[in-house]
């Protein structure tokens, strides 16, 4: 018994040292709590997350942990990383030299009242209003003409043709016998008088009713004899531009035998497209130029928005008026019709070029900084030849993109798959620079410096595991083919621009070499 109870007070002994030493080691291994405090900070400052960026490299970043629809962890990005400022995941960033090679230019947004110029094919007709027919109201026989050949000028009251009818010769003959009768009855009852007048009046409302002119009804009326045949004059000053009387030909009450125009005045019927027509307005100014006279502008005005559509070429008439001295604008012939529309008002707007359309959205690239593009959506508006407005997307005063944009965004998507094959598993690495061209060395076979193309004769491409060809280019930039000339020995780097398009970056003379060229 004496000997237990010896074994227990040596555990009580050794538990009490056990437990004073760990005290002893816990005092010495946990640092003061100031210290703990301040070393926490330093850690915390060093490994501060800003962002997760899109672990395959696409311009999309949360301020939280998540995985992407593959299951992919977001990758955090730390402060003094990968990108420091807020949003800066989705710009591009591009070397200058890289931006000297693809020929980048800018421009600001600003704001300016967005004139437009609605342009439309026409033609010129002639008023509809200044065409005059010389028919005769009663049958008879062309006896002679004065007028005898289509597109022959006239003057007004000029002689045309002469004509014989019987019918003619009876009602002179009958209203000059009735004014005689008037004269002989003057002696006579009231009764007498009332129904001779009665008869010369309805004789001469005959003769006027056939167009007799009033110096042969007032030879009839003095007893003169009736003439055999009458004199059809021009009822205005014009062109025939139809004639259908013949010489010794019959013709019927109100059968056309002349068609006299004036041209002093004409129509142009423009076909404005069914999305303008919205903008003219009757009564707006419009110019005029036809090819027949280079460098003239002609100036009218809209007098008429036809009502329909013509199906075919959705297409809505306007009629414009124009004065036609000395007859330069003849019917028939083409014109171009340009139709002012004043702004409403000052918008901001861009270049048409700075605007990447693909059909579903709208994209401008903004200079963020020297060599950092921000791609935004943007809402477009009305256009003119050279400027659109944007509703959203770009404010008054921000530098756009206008040249070569196109290439930036190859770059961009070339940038955004390289990205995420990189360093993407480790935090806050930058994702890898990314080029969009391809080197090849060749010789140039032609050059068409209008439409920018070139045709190479090329060595193999190994990073498109292309073989030797020949093939044709297009270049960036006016510039690249300044001093290129078939036969000349070149390296060059490329792009695709869109599926099959490539498109020149770079352009070096080099020493003349074998032609590389081993067939398409």
């Amino acid at each position: 018994m004496k000997q237990g109870m010896r074994y227990a007070m040596t555990a009580l002994v050794l538990a009490a040292l056990a437990a004073g030493g760990g005290y002893w080691m816990g005092k010495r291994a946990v640092p003061a709590h100031g210290d703990t405090a301040v070393a926490a900070a330093a850690d915390k400052k060093e490994r501060k997350v800003l962002y997760y960026r899109n672990p395959m490299g696409l311009p999309d970043t949360s301020p939280v942990p998540k995985k992407d629809p593959m299951g992919m962890d977001y990758i955090p990005v730390f402060e003094g990383g990968e990108q420091a400022e807020p949003g800066s995941a989705k710009q591009i960033r591009i070397s200058t030299e890289k931006i000297q090679k693809l020929g980048v230019r800018t421009e600001a947004a600003s704001l300016r009242a967005l004139d437009k110029m609605i342009r439309a094919a026409g033609r010129i007709e002639p008023d509809e209003r200044r065409v005059h027919a010389v028919t005769p109201k009663f049958e008879g026989y062309v006896e002679r003409l004065h007028v005898s050949a289509t597109g022959q000028p006239v003057r007004k009251g000029q002689a045309l043709f002469e004509v014989y009818s019987p019918e003619l010769v009876s009602a002179q003959r009958e209203y000059m016998i009735a004014a005689q009768g008037v004269s002989a009855l003057a002696a006579a009852g009231a009764e007498a008088q009332s129904g001779m007048r009665q008869l010369a009046g309805a004789s001469l409302a005959r003769l006027k009713n056939w167009d007799i002119s009033e110096e042969q009804i007032r030879e009839l009326a003095k007893g003169g004899q009736a003439r055999r045949s009458m004199t059809f004059r021009s009822p205005v000053s014009g062109i025939v531009t139809e004639k259908k009387a013949v010489q010794g030909m019959r013709f019927m009450p109100g059968e056309a035998l002349y068609q006299i125009t004036d041209l002093s005045s004409v129509w142009v019927l423009a076909d404005v497209f069914e999305q303008d027509i919205a903008q003219v307005r009757q009564g707006a100014g419009a110019q005029v130029t036809l090819a027949s006279y280079p460098g003239k502008v002609f100036g009218g005005k809209i007098t008429y928005v036809y009502p329909t559509l013509t199906a075919a070429t959705r297409t809505v008439q306007v009629r414009i008026e124009l004065p036609n001295p000395g007859q330069l604008l003849k019917p028939g012939m083409f014109a171009q019709v340009e139709l002012p529309v004043p702004a409403g008002g000052k918008v901001v707007t861009v270049p048409v070029s700075a605007v990447i359309d693909s059909g579903k959205r709208s994209i401008v690239l903004v200079q963020a900084a020297e060599g950092r593009f921000e791609p935004r959506e943007v809402r477009t508006g009305a256009r003119s030849d050279t400027y659109v407005e944007v509703l959203e997307g770009v404010k008054d005063g921000e530098l756009v993109v206008v040249s070569a944009n196109f290439l930036i965004d190859a770059e961009s998507n070339l940038q955004a798959v390289v990205g995420g094959f990189g360093d993407a598993g480790q935090p806050g690495a930058a994702p890898a620079a990314a080029s969009a061209g391809h080197k090849a060395e060749g010789t140039v076979d032609a050059v068409d410096a209008r439409t920018g193309m070139v045709s190479i004769s090329h060595g193999a491409v190994p990073s498109l595991n292309w073989p030797a060809m020949t093939m044709e280019f297009k270049a960036a930039n006016a510039a690249l083919l300044k001093d290129v000339k078939p036969g000349s020995a070149v390296a060059f780097e490329f792009v695709e621009r869109n599926p099959g398009e490539w498109v020149i970056t770079s352009l070096t003379p080099r020493p003349s070499a074998a032609n590389p060229h081993a067939g398409h």
